[in-house]
């Protein structure tokens, strides 16, 4: 009966063995799952909406090929069609049953004109003037190169090919296309990882290794059983001689047949104990065992997306981080460079407002004045804080605080804009944070803050009167009527402003006199909330320096100062005009509150410097 069962022990051991193994190997399924889909018409631009990228669980990836140049970006949906706006474009999406891709045309939106003017040409038209016409109307259409896009949460850009592996939630899409002129790559696959764990061959495999032990122990027992049950075996005759011939001197004795099968015996169960360890142990991954683990998924509570007030879903913010990080990387190399070769053009591309202008002028008296201070760099990294505004139109808003590598430098501030959704954004104000500033909280980046409206009353002063009011705290001190507004305790500004004053009266030749006057820039504010319902607001100030003869037809020597290189002149006889600009970055507490308005940061240049007429 022992062999029997050892028997068949073998055989169902055999059997789990043999079956666990096929499961890994025969039968073992894909480890992923792939759709492909081609394109037939000229389109530049083709969108893989969210909801097709994550109808299969786990990453994806998305394969593009069809085109010279191709690009593969996501970024959210909103802003995908935002920059696209009335540009024809595929979509690729999932037909009813989920099983194949499909492609749909998104025609261009209909522009308000009269359809009569243009259905037939004028009938005398020239053919030249129609050529001139059909050119002007094809320059018209040319669509734009999306790369390099600051919406683009991530892109790729390949000759011939692009594979791009992805794991975007939901609300986000991908664009594909080439470069804007040429058409679109026409073949995409979509691939998504495909679970192909198999829960039951590791205890398969080890159960028909523990079968195996079973048999064996069973096979082992009956043998000893039948040599038990044959009785005692006869001695020979010459034993005792034997016994007596061995008992000295005598080499060892050979093993016996029941010694040599004990030690075979030990053989036999080593080998299947070995096997047993090496695969539970390559057996370890969690694709051949089962996994009881409870779903994270089930525990994790739904986040809120709307207020309990309105029920209405609140703005995304304008940028995530890793979008901030890679915007700044960029205005900071094009600082650098534009800086270092004294070029507007490149400056334009990353600046505008009273920051380019900043720039802008001191590239100009750098060109004749070779040791003038360049302007003062704009770190890339570390973003100690970033405080985008929460939107989903434009303009947007990010305003953003950079650590300096060195550590005895204030950080810098950097108000970003941008204009439309092709636009980049652009470096608005950029201020050094004062040395003792105290940045209120302010909310976290994956949430944004909201605009302030420039004439919002719900601040202790309007944003859009800022700047005239701390000019008037500048030129008139504790006799302005805004004084009691504005903290100036630790205000390194005014301090600087009325130094740099008494010293440049104390140099000023008997011949000439000297005026100062203060007053709001041209920029507009750019205002985002504190948590406090306060405000963080930059503005920009000019201060105004004019210096005349005292008495007709005296000269004014500025020859070698930075006032006759912008102006052009080494002397005048009816004075000069120079203008600084300051850039100025505050904290605004709320209406209800007893706090004052104080300085954060700002900076300082020269910003023209004429003659008077």
């Amino acid at each position: 009966m022992r062999f029997v069962l050892a028997i068949a022990a073998f055989v169902v051991a055999a059997a789990m063995i043999v079956l666990g193994i096929a499961q890994r190997t025969v039968f073992l399924p894909p480890a992923a799952v792939s759709y492909e889909v081609s394109i037939d018409n000229d389109l530049a631009f083709t969108v893989i909406d969210g909801e097709t990228m994550t109808a299969l669980p786990g990453k994806q990836s998305v394969t593009a090929t069809g085109s010279d140049t191709v690009f593969v970006a996501y970024a959210r949906t909103g802003d995908i069609k935002a920059w696209l706006g009335d540009e024809p474009y595929n979509t690729i999406s999932f037909n009813k049953d989920t099983t194949r891709l499909v492609s749909k045309t998104h025609e261009a939106q209909a522009t308000d004109t009269d359809p009569q003017a243009t259905e037939t040409p004028a009938p005398d038209a020239p053919d030249d003037e129609t050529d001139a016409a059909e050119k002007e109307g094809d320059e018209e259409t040319t669509a734009p190169n999306p790369a390099g896009s600051d919406l683009w949460l991530m892109e790729n850009i390949e000759k011939d090919a692009v594979i791009a592996p992805m794991n975007i939630p939901e609300g986000v899409s991908v664009l594909v296309a080439s470069d804007g002129a040429q058409a679109a790559p026409s073949h995409l696959k979509l691939t998504w990882p495909s679970d192909n764990s198999t829960p039951w061959a590791g205890p398969l495999i080890v159960g028909g290794i523990i079968m195996i032990i079973v048999g064996l122990v069973l096979y082992l027992l009956g043998i000893n059983h039948l040599r038990r049950s044959r009785g005692p075996r006869r001695k020979g005759i010459d034993d005792g001689r034997k016994k007596r011939f061995l008992g000295r001197g005598a080499r060892p004795r050979a093993l016996t047949g029941s010694q040599k099968s004990g030690r075979g015996r030990l053989r036999m169960i080593a080998v299947p104990i070995v096997l047993v360890g090496a695969i539970s142990l390559s057996g370890c991954s969690q694709a051949f065992w089962p996994d009881f683990t409870p779903d994270p998924s089930l525990e994790t509570s739904a986040t809120p997306t709307a207020t309990p007030e309105t029920g209405e879903e609140l703005p995304e913010p304008a940028v995530s981080i890793p979008q901030l990080e890679r915007i700044m990387a960029q205005v900071s190399a094009v600082a650098t460079e534009a800086d270092s070769a004294r070029d507007s053009d490149l400056a334009a591309t990353r600046f505008a407002g009273a920051a380019l202008t900043e720039r802008q002028t001191n590239y100009d008296i750098r060109e004749k004045i070779s040791d003038y201070a360049a302007p003062a760099p704009i770190p890339a990294s570390p973003l100690t804080i970033s405080l985008p505004k929460a939107t989903d139109t434009w303009p947007r808003t990010v305003i953003t605080m950079v650590k300096d590598e060195d550590p005895t430098v204030a950080p810098t501030s950097v108000v970003l804009e941008q204009e439309t959704p092709r636009d980049n954004y652009k470096v608005v104000y950029t201020q050094r944070l004062e040395p003792d500033a105290v940045v209120p909280q302010l909310a976290p980046a994956s949430v944004g803050a909201a605009g302030i409206p420039a004439d919002s009353a719900w601040l202790t002063m309007p944003p859009q009167d800022i700047a005239a009011a701390y000019a008037d705290v500048v030129a008139k001190g504790e006799e302005s009527e805004f004084a009691s507004k504005f903290d100036v305790s630790n205000d390194t500004l005014i301090d600087a402003i009325a130094s740099d004053r008494d010293t440049k009266k104390s140099e000023l030749p008997d011949t000439a006199t000297i005026s100062f006057a203060t007053k709001a820039g041209e920029s507009e504010p750019v205002s985002l909330a504190t948590l406090n319902s306060g405000a963080i607001v930059s503005v920009s100030m000019l201060e105004v320096e004019t210096v005349k003869p005292k008495q007709e037809g005296a000269l004014i020597k500025i020859e070698g100062t930075t006032m006759a290189a912008l102006a052009g002149l080494d002397e005048t006889a009816k004075g000069i005009e120079s203008t600084y600009s300051d850039q100025l970055l505050f904290y605004v507490p709320p209406a209800d509150s007893e706090g004052k308005i104080t300085l954060l940061g700002f900076s300082q240049g020269l910003l023209s410097a004429t003659e008077l007429k």
